[in-house]
């Protein structure tokens, strides 16, 4: 069934279906990790005012990174920074916290 007899049979149904043009990405956050949908294909199906989306694309998962307070204390025992640059340092070196230290320069 070609795309345009099914978008007419669903409207006849009751269901619009509408293509979102321009999307570049997609994030789903979730508890742990964020899925990443690039190249998006994106469609909103309308059925009697609830809207449902149909997202398709190259999916990965980015798992989240979690900085525990007792790596941030120790970088900012090692480097006497404040605890928002050692935080910061150490999610740019993706939790190396020798990296961290580096980074802002030991005492």
């Amino acid at each position: 069934m070609s795309p345009k007899k099914m978008k007419g049979m669903l409207k006849s149904m009751g269901i619009d279906i509408d293509e979102l043009e321009g999307v570049k990405e997609v994030i789903i956050r979730a508890q742990d990790k964020d899925i990443v949908i690039e190249n998006p294909q994106v469609a909103i199906m309308d059925a009697k005012g609830v809207r449902t989306f149909q997202i398709s694309g190259d999916v990965k998962e980015v798992p989240l990174l979690v900085i525990p307070d007792s790596d941030v204390e120790l970088v900012v025992a090692q480097t006497g920074a404040e605890q928002e640059n050692a935080k910061a340092a150490l999610i740019e070196s993706n939790g190396d916290i020798a990296a961290a230290i580096m980074k802002l320069g030991a005492k």
